[in-house]
């Protein structure tokens, strides 16, 4: 019954990501993102970009650097207001996806997630600087 629990936790989890609350644009310009928080936002991309182009297939390791990337970029949070708001309703799908990568064992299924990592990090570009 437990494990019954799990699952359905984790389909209305996945569900929620997907229909998960549009990011609005400050009054149609990008929200400024904190100088310090930038540099970890920009390497989790990086590693994306280049795990990618190389055809790497370690995408546990791929998890585990975008993790730390993120604890680094919540540590060094310091928004407030409406863009740490809109901030996060990227970061939390975000979020998801790196955990659904780390906990991925098939290859194909890991391909999938990362391609939704590219498409996550192009919408930050999209709504903030």
């Amino acid at each position: 019954k437990l494990a019954t629990n799990k699952q359905e936790e984790t389909h209305a989890t996945h569900h929620h990501k997907e229909s998960s609350e549009a990011i609005e644009l400050n009054n149609g310009q990008k929200w400024v993102v904190n100088e310090e928080m930038k540099p970890f936002v920009l390497k989790g991309a990086e590693l994306v970009s280049i795990y990618v182009q190389e055809n790497e297939t370690d995408f546990k390791g791929l998890a585990i650097q975008l993790k730390e990337q993120n604890n680094q970029l919540i540590k060094s949070c310091t928004m407030d207001g409406k863009g740490h708001d809109e901030l996060h309703k990227w970061l939390h799908p975000h979020l998801e996806l790196v955990k659904e990568l780390e906990n991925e064992s098939i290859a194909t299924k890991a391909s999938e997630i990362i391609y939704q990592l590219q498409n996550c990090y192009k919408q930050y570009h999209k709504y903030f600087n």
